[in-house]
């Protein structure tokens, strides 16, 4: 395996400034760049570094920042550290690499700090030791150059790092300084007090709580603490008017989360989960225990972690609101495009349909007329499914036609898909659709797109046999089964398919009769009469469904603007890759070509009658240049000449290239990629024409909400069913 490789740009000279975000800058000094990889040596690279700048390797310290993080500097120190750091920045070509003396990495004083009411230790200031063995620490530096040593599991990935808190106690111990203190309202009153107890370690309860008075005591019973703070007239400040700072009580230490709320937890979290957006309701729990003492549930935890999001990320409701506007906008800035939703009878959002110009018209102009169609549930706050319709390129590459969100995978969404679908596609062309069984797209296909052909999905069609098959079987001899159902499947004539079903008559009579049942004609190559060109599972839009659960927790507009992103760098790369081939097909259509043409040399050609040949190799097929037909059904399927074609061709003095797909060709695959997808903007911003019609409609979110806790991982089908399936499709694109 290739060893990982970055390029370290080295920095030294300068100093750091701290952002008013808390990131770091870093400012001046001078930069040089050493290629490292995971068999650099530490030695070495500290010193080339040393050499690079004329510095004493005994007082020089090597500093990097997380990916995604101007926040925590974490030092480099031994191997292990290099290592890690290379991991780390694995899908970057660089990593900025700071070298700071001894004077500059020493930690200020932080002595002077208010003493906490409480004896226990901060996170910040110090870590429970972890066993050497089980664990490595990594020099970690914060915001405001505190040294922080944070254990990390050595199998641990970045995302569950524990970066320290973005506030500690110690500095909410002054936030009440006592009567004729002012603040902006009644809500940042609220948060400081909370604060302040939180850091003094005891519980309050209110006795007025209103929007221009409150009254709070201390809960232990007897004890004087006390505080009353009310509104100044004619004005929406809140000032404190009376206050007994005493405590008679022994702090009555927070051991539940009563005093934290959920916007409190939001607040404190909130850097965390946009630097690792994986942060885990249960790790909150275990740092906010740590931190500030205070042993919050689970579902406190995740409602903090929403609200946190929803602020970064915007709010989900508020995004359902927009769909009018921006479906609007996608038209606008993307003529040719479909944008369209649905509502249901109390105006909750039911559906909603994208498909870009840019799409639409490579899949017409450059695809071969086969759409996959596959669904993906949505683990989003409001859950919901994405529908999906995706061709492949000239290349065999995965290109997205169309997508809808919509509130659940049912017949009725399914059809109205098709139904959009069908309206956006300006081809009167048969099209096969690689698609399932079940979910009445055997109905809406036949009749939305009459004429065209719906080729079953041979993942699914294994996974529903074993799950229709009541005997009893061994893992061995369902194993049988499926192999000699998928080598049915591609069998190309039907005596060849025949066999591999009476093999499956011999373990089961069952089976067998459930696969004479099961319409072969829509599944089988040698009796299905479209084209699919050797593609037999839906799932062939994996790079496109990986985009989606990439985005799928964010609100429906920014999800879909995600998608449009990716798409529209999809094409750009793609085309700008194709603008350097020379060749007349696509890479992947000449190397199959070129595979073909080495077993033609075995191979005898005879010239019976006007196009017809027959040519004798390890057997002996018949092939008719007119209708581009071979006996061996390879060419028939696939599009591309096969070996006994290639021999003909060859002997009547012609180019294979003259009998290839036009779909397989550079030129088709450049109109695949011609048109580019255009920026949609801010939806927040006015139109610049003020649409009457889409401003008077209300979109809610839907009914259906995502529960509390870890989503459930939807399993269908035997594993042998889905091992087979993954070892099928890479067969086929071998």
């Amino acid at each position: 395996m290739a060893a990982k490789r970055v390029i370290a740009v080295c920095q030294s000279g300068g100093e750091f400034e701290t952002d008013k975000d808390g990131t770091f800058l870093y400012k001046g000094g001078d930069a040089h760049a050493i290629d490292v990889d995971d068999q650099t040596k530490f030695d070495d690279f500290k010193k080339e570094i040393a050499e690079m700048f004329n510095l004493s390797m005994n007082t020089m310290s090597i500093k990097y920042f997380l990916p995604g993080n101007k926040k925590t500097l974490i030092t480099v120190s031994n191997e292990k550290d290099l290592k890690r750091m290379i991991k780390f920045h694995g899908n970057s070509a660089t990593v900025d690499v700071f070298i700071l003396m001894e004077e500059e990495n020493a930690a200020p004083d932080v002595s002077n700090m208010p003493a906490s009411r409480s004896s226990r230790t901060t996170l910040s200031e110090a870590v429970a030791p972890i066993d050497p063995p089980l664990a490595a620490t990594l020099d970690m530096v914060d915001a405001n150059n505190n040294h922080i040593d944070a254990p990390i599991d050595m199998q641990t990935e970045i995302s569950s790092i524990i970066l320290p808190l973005s506030k500690s106690t110690q500095q909410w111990q002054n936030t009440i300084t006592g009567v004729g203190q002012r603040f902006t309202g009644v809500q940042e009153f609220r948060e400081t007090l909370r604060k302040y107890a939180i850091a003094h370690q005891f519980a309050f309860r209110y006795k007025k709580n209103d929007s221009h008075r409150v009254t709070v005591k201390c809960k232990v019973e007897g004890c004087p603490w006390r505080i009353h703070a009310s509104r100044l007239s004619t004005t929406q400040l809140i000032c404190i008017k009376k206050m007994n700072p005493t405590h008679t009580c022994e702090g009555s230490a927070l051991t539940t989360g009563h005093q934290a709320t959920r916007s409190w937890v939001a607040s404190i979290i909130k850097e965390r989960l946009k630097a690792f957006p994986h942060y885990k309701p249960k790790d909150i729990v275990t740092d906010i225990k740590e931190e500030f003492g205070i042993q919050l549930n689970y579902y406190q935890a995740w409602r903090g972690k929403e609200i946190a999001r929803e602020q970064l990320q915007g709010s989900y409701k508020h995004a359902y609101s927009q769909l009018p506007l921006f479906c609007n906008r996608i038209m606008e800035t993307n003529p040719g495009s479909l944008a369209t939703y649905s509502t249901k009878e109390d105006s909750s959002f039911h559906r909603l349909f994208i498909a870009f110009h840019a799409c639409l018209y490579g899949f017409v102009q450059g695809c071969r007329p086969l759409l996959f169609l596959d669904s993906i549930p949505l683990n989003s706050k409001y859950q919901g499914t994405l529908l999906a319709a995706t061709a492949a390129d000239g290349d065999d590459g995965v290109f997205p036609v169309a997508f809808s969100v919509v509130d659940a995978e049912t017949d009725e969404n399914w059809y109205w898909f098709l139904l959009q679908l069908k309206s956006a596609l300006s081809t009167s062309c048969p099209i096969t659709f690689v698609a399932d069984i079940q979910k009445g797209l055997r109905e809406s296909i036949s009749e939305i797109f009459k004429g065209s052909y719906h080729g079953y999905c041979l993942r699914y069609l294994t996974e529903q046999l074993i799950r229709d098959l009541k005997g009893q079987f061994s893992h061995e001899m369902k194993r049988l089964m499926v192999d000699d159902l998928h080598n049915a499947a591609l069998a190309p004539r039907p005596e060849l398919f025949q066999s591999y079903i009476e093999s499956i008559k011999k373990i089961s009579l069952e089976a067998y009769n459930w696969v004479i049942q099961s319409e072969p004609q829509n599944w089988a190559n040698a009796y299905f009469p479209g084209a699919r060109y050797n593609h037999m599972t839906s799932n062939f839009g994996e790079l496109f469904y990986s985009w989606v659960s990439d985005a799928h927790e964010l609100p429906i507009t920014q999800m879909v603007d995600v998608i449009r992103q990716k798409i529209m760098e999809l094409i750009y790369t793609r085309r700008a890759t194709s603008d350097q081939w020379l060749t007349r097909l696509t890479p992947c259509m000449e190397d199959k070509l070129a595979k073909e043409g080495m077993k033609v040399r075995t191979l005898q050609v005879l010239l019976t009658t006007g196009s017809i040949f027959e040519v004798r190799g390890e057997s002996t097929e018949i092939v008719d240049m007119d209708r581009w037909d071979c006996s061996c059904k390879g060419w028939q399927l696939s599009a591309l000449p096969c070996s006994h074609a290639i021999a003909v061709i060859g002997c009547i003095g012609r180019s294979p290239y003259d009998y290839c797909s036009r779909y397989y060709t550079t030129e088709s695959y450049r109109l695949t990629y011609a048109e580019s997808i255009q920026p949609i903007p801010d939806v927040e911003r006015p139109p610049q024409k003020k649409d009457s019609s889409s401003a008077l409609v209300t979109v809610t979110p839907p009914p259906t909400r995502r529960p509390p806790g870890r989503p459930t991982t939807k399993k269908v089908g035997s594993q042998e069913s889905v091992e087979h399936s993954c070892t099928l499709r890479t067969t086929q694109v071998a």
